[in-house]
C-alpha cells in the first residue's frame, strides 16, 4: 500500500482564513494535579499559540466534577475539549464508569465545546443523553491503538464503527511500529467524508502529527514542554509552529526530511525549515526514523515526498534504491542525498558529503598555514587518515583521493579498510593499529564513525597520545559539537575543525538542489550557532 495510489489536491482540504495553509488546530493536553495549575496552563497554551486545550480532567487529584468543571470551562482563555480518559484506554481514571460519564454529560451542560468519549462505551454515552444534546458541544468518539496500526480496509471499518455511533469528529490514535505505520492513517484521513483526527504515536510516527495540517486532519496535538506528554511521540507546541512551521502547510507542500537510524539528534530540520520559510519555498523537512529504506521509499512514492537527505547508517542502502546516480556518488558508493525529478519522478542519488567535508578541512588549514585557495588544496600530498569505510568514510576517501592526498582508510574490519582503500591507491590499517602508526608528523585525522555522538559522548577512536602526530583533526560527529576526540586534539596543539562545518556546506548544496533556488547561507550559520 501506498500513497501514489491516492492523488492529492487542493480541493480535498477546507483551507483556513486565508493566512494559514490548513484548517488544522493545534490541541494542548492539560495534565495539572490542580485546578490552578490547570488554568496557569491553559495560559501558557494560549500565550504558545494553541487553538484549543485539552482538559485531561483524569490527571486531577480530589476531582469535584460540578466545581472544577465550572471553572476550568468557563475561565479557560482557549476552546476546551474535556477528556476523562480511563485507564483501560490509556488514562489516569479507575474509578466508577457512571460517574466518569456523568461528569462528561456534565461538561456538556456547563459550555465544553468538545467532549471526547471513548468508542468502547460510545453507543450506552450517546443513549444516556437525555433529550437533544447542547448544539455548541461536539462529541469526539475515539479509539486508541497502543499496539500496532491496522490495516487500511481495518481503519476505514474502524472509522465507520465510529460514525454509526453518531460521532461528530472520528479519532483514531495507532501505534507505528514501522514508519510506513503511518502512510495508512494518511490514507484514510484524506479520504474521510468527516472530520477526522488521526494520529499515529511513538517516534516513528511523528510525521503524522505534523503531516496532519497537509493531509486534513481536524486536529493534532503539541504538549507545552517537551517530556510532558499525554501520548508517546507527541511534539511540543513550540515544535509544530516554530521548527515545522505548520500554519504554512498546506495540502501542496513538498516534503523534505532526513533518513537515518537514530535520528532525534539530527540539526538538519532545523536548518533545512528555517531556510525554506526565509526563502518563501513551499516544502517542509522532518526526521525520519527509517529502519528500511527499501520499504520506506516504495511506500512514499508519491510526488509529494520530494528529496530526502542521508545519514547513518543507510547512505548506502539509499543508493540502491535510486533510479540514477550521478557519478561521483557512484564511486564513493554511498549518496547522502535524494532528489525525485518532477519531470519523471524518477529517484536520482548524490553525495555531496565529501565537497562539505574537504572544504571545511581546506579552510581549517589554510587559516593555520596562512595560505591562499590560489596555492591549490593544502592537502595535496598530505597524509589523510580517515576512520571508518561507511558511506561517509567512502566520501571522505573520494574527496581526499581527489584533492591528490595519501589516503590512509582506518577501519575495525581490516577486509572494508582494504577494499575502500584499493580504489583510491590509499593504504588500509585495523583501529587497533591505529595508535601506533607514524610515519611523520603534520598528518590530517578524520573521524567519519559515530564514536563520541551524543548519549556516549566519553568515546574516542585514537588515544589522546596518537593525536600529537597530526596538524589537523577533523571530527564529522556534531552532537556534541565539541566531541572528546576533538578536544583532547585540541589539548594535543592540532587545529580542530568541528563536524557542523561539515553539515553548513553540504547543506547549501541540498537546499539548491531541493529548491532550486540559493541557499541562505548566512541563515544556514546563524540557526547552527543556536542549536549547537
Amino acid at each position: 500500500m501506498t500513497l501514489e495510489s491516492f492523488p492529492l489536491s487542493v480541493t480535498d482540504f477546507q483551507i483556513g482564513d486565508g493566512t494559514r495553509g490548513n484548517s488544522t488546530l493545534i490541541c494542548v493536553p492539560i495534565m495539572a494535579e490542580s485546578v490552578d495549575q490547570m488554568l496557569l496552563q491553559m495560559r501558557k497554551a494560549k500565550e504558545l499559540g494553541g487553538d484549543i486545550v485539552e482538559v485531561r480532567v483524569d490527571f486531577l487529584k480530589n476531582f469535584s466534577p460540578r466545581q472544577d468543571l465550572d471553572i476550568l470551562i468557563k475561565q479557560a482563555p482557549l476552546p476546551t475539549l474535556v477528556t476523562f480518559r480511563p485507564r483501560w484506554e490509556g488514562g489516569q481514571y479507575d474509578g466508577d464508569e457512571s460517574k466518569r460519564q456523568e461528569a462528561l454529560r456534565l461538561a456538556m451542560e456547563l459550555g465544553a465545546d468538545y467532549i471526547d468519549v471513548e468508542l468502547k462505551v460510545a453507543h450506552d454515552f450517546f443513549n444516556s443523553l437525555p433529550g437533544e444534546r447542547p448544539e455548541h458541544v461536539k462529541i469526539i468518539v475515539s479509539s486508541h491503538n497502543y499496539e500496532r496500526t491496522p490495516s487500511v480496509e481495518e481503519l476505514g471499518d474502524l472509522v465507520a464503527r465510529i460514525q454509526a455511533t453518531g460521532a461528530d469528529i472520528v479519532k483514531i490514535a495507532t501505534t507505528a511500529l514501522d514508519i510506513i505505520d503511518n502512510v495508512r492513517i494518511f490514507q484514510v484521513l484524506v479520504h474521510a467524508q468527516v472530520p477526522m483526527i488521526g494520529l499515529v504515536m511513538g517516534e516513528r510516527g511523528l510525521m503524522s502529527r505534523i503531516l496532519a495540517a497537509k493531509f486534513g486532519g481536524f486536529l493534532t496535538f503539541g504538549s507545552l514542554e517537551a517530556g510532558v506528554v499525554s501520548a508517546p511521540g507527541q511534539p511540543t507546541i513550540k515544535e509544530l509552529l516554530d521548527l515545522y512551521n505548520m500554519r504554512n502547510i498546506g495540502p501542496d507542500t513538498k516534503v523534505y526530511g532526513i533518513i537515518g537510524n537514530p535520528i532525534s539528534h539530527s540539526k538538519s530540520p532545523h536548518l533545512y525549515n528555517a531556510a525554506f520559510k526565509s526563502t518563501g519555498f513551499n516544502g517542509l523537512y522532518l526526521p525520519l526514523l527509517v529502519d528500511n529504506v527499501s520499504k520506506f521509499i516504495t511506500t512514499y512514492s508519491s510526488p509529494d515526498f520530494a528529496g530526502y537527505s542521508y545519514t547513518i547508517p543507510h547512505k548506502e542502502a539509499g543508493l540502491k534504491c535510486c533510479d540514477e546516480v550521478d557519478p561521483i556518488a557512484k564511486a564513493i558508493g554511498a549518496i547522502n542525498c535524494m532528489i525525485r525529478r518532477s519531470t519523471d519522478g524518477k529517484l536520482v542519488g548524490y553525495n555531496v558529503d565529501y565537497l562539505g567535508a574537504i572544504a571545511a578541512i581546506e579552510e581549517g588549514l589554510r587559516v593555520s598555514n596562512g595560505a591562499t585557495p590560489a596555492s591549490g588544496s593544502p592537502l595535496a600530498g598530505k597524509i589523510f587518515v580517515i576512520i571508518g569505510a561507511g558511506g561517509a568514510g567512502k566520501a571522505l576517501a573520494y574527496g581526499g583521493y581527489e584533492k591528490r592526498a595519501r589516503v590512509v582508510v582506518v577501519n575495525r574490519t581490516y577486509d572494508k579498510a582494504k577494499e575502500l582503500a584499493s580504489k583510491v591507491g590509499g593504504q588500509a590499517l585495523t583501529l587497533a593499529e591505529l595508535n601506533d602508526f607514524y610515519p611523520e608528523e603534520g598528518m590530517i585525522l578524520v573521524n567519519t564513525t559515530s564514536v563520541g555522538m551524543e548519549p556516549r559522548i566519553d568515546g574516542t577512536p585514537v588515544s589522546k597520545e596518537a593525536l600529537k602526530r597530526y596538524s589537523l583533526v577533523f571530527d564529522a560527529v556534531y552532537t556534541p559539537k565539541l566531541t572528546r576526540l576533538l578536544r583532547e586534539a585540541q589539548e594535543s596543539g592540532a587545529t580542530i575543525v568541528y563536524g557542523t562545518e561539515m553539515l553548513i556546506n553540504q547543506a547549501y548544496a541540498q537546499f539548491e538542489m531541493f529548491t532550486g533556488l540559493p541557499a541562505p547561507k548566512q541563515l544556514f550559520r546563524d540557526v547552527m550557532a543556536r542549536h549547537t
